[in-house]
């Protein structure tokens, strides 16, 4: 096996990457999806946008180096991250368009929460403002206004994930439920400090455990692909959120380093090691990666 390739899932198209043993290019093709706008201030996806995009632009990539399946190493995926999805486990058919991380629909749910006095305990266990821009309220929108939702979650017959967790449960044809550190740091339901998902907040929301994905490293083991997909099995063997990869991809390992990249906004995120550092102006704390089980940690601006 002489390749590995990336899979990045963004806010308006979906590329996929090849890359040699010596880590040059082999190959890169790109998608681009539609968006769609119900209402101001909401943003949605299409579910199967994001997954024929995603395996079309992979099949492409090999098609284009000449390899197949049997060649590749491993995939890695890299996605937009708070962008949110509850779908049928038994079915896999999403209940609804993806709410995109961009999506404005949950502020009032923010908003009282915040009046109720509880955004201290979110920033000190997540890191993060209370803001529709992460996961958790959109869940819970999606739990409130889909009809039968929560009668379905209390079954246990729903799954809940951000873009990378549905892109593995559909790579691996439903077997594998799970996403990684990162992604999990951005959904306001998961404790940075304790590294697991939170009674109390999920409790705020009313989201139910029953629809959490498990949550690992991020590079591990996350199955391997349906043969059918591609041809053949390959192993999926890490998955970053976007910004989280870029600090990754520009090797900043070591605390004190920062990177800022420039796509559908600017991020900055500032490498701080083992130590989570809470910041005085509206910074966000976040898990820069997880190896090992071991987190590392970083502040995030963003524009």
């Amino acid at each position: 096996m002489t390749h590995v390739l990336a899979i990045d899932q963004g806010t308006t198209s979906t590329r996929a990457m090849l890359f040699r043993a010596d880590m040059s290019v082999a190959a890169l093709a790109q998608q681009e999806f539609a968006q769609h706008f119900p209402a101001d201030g909401e943003v949605e996806h299409a579910p199967e946008d994001l997954w024929t995009s995603a395996v079309e632009t992979c099949r492409a990539a090999l098609r284009q180096a000449g390899v197949s399946a049997r060649d590749v190493a491993a995939i890695g995926i890299t996605n937009q991250r708070e962008t949110t999805l509850l779908w049928e486990r038994a079915s896999g058919r999403p209940l609804h368009r993806a709410i995109v991380w961009q999506d404005r629909r949950t502020a009032d749910l923010c908003a009282r929460l915040r009046t109720d006095g509880h955004e201290p305990l979110f920033a000190a266990k997540t890191g993060l403002l209370l803001d529709p821009y992460f996961s958790g309220s959109k869940v819970a929108w999606l739990l409130d206004r889909v009809p039968g939702a929560r009668d379905l979650a209390a079954r246990g017959e729903l799954a809940f994930g951000t873009v990378d967790t549905y892109l593995l449960w559909r790579l691996t044809g439903g077997k594998v439920h799970a996403t990684d550190a990162t992604n999990a740091s951005r959904t306001l339901l998961f404790d940075i400090h304790r590294g697991r998902w939170d009674e109390e907040l999920l409790a705020l929301f009313g989201v139910p455990g029953s629809v959490l994905p498990q949550v690992r490293d991020c590079s591990a083991s996350f199955g391997v692909t349906d043969p059918d997909i591609f041809g053949a099995p390959i192993p999926i063997c890490g998955i970053a959120g976007d910004q989280q990869a870029a600090l990754i991809g520009q090797a900043c390992f070591t605390p004190g380093m920062l990177k800022s990249t420039y796509g559908t906004g600017c991020f900055a995120v500032l490498n701080t090691g083992a130590t989570p550092v809470a910041s005085n102006n509206k910074l966000l704390t976040t898990i820069a990666y997880q190896l090992d089980g071991k987190r590392t940690y970083a502040l995030e601006g963003s524009i």
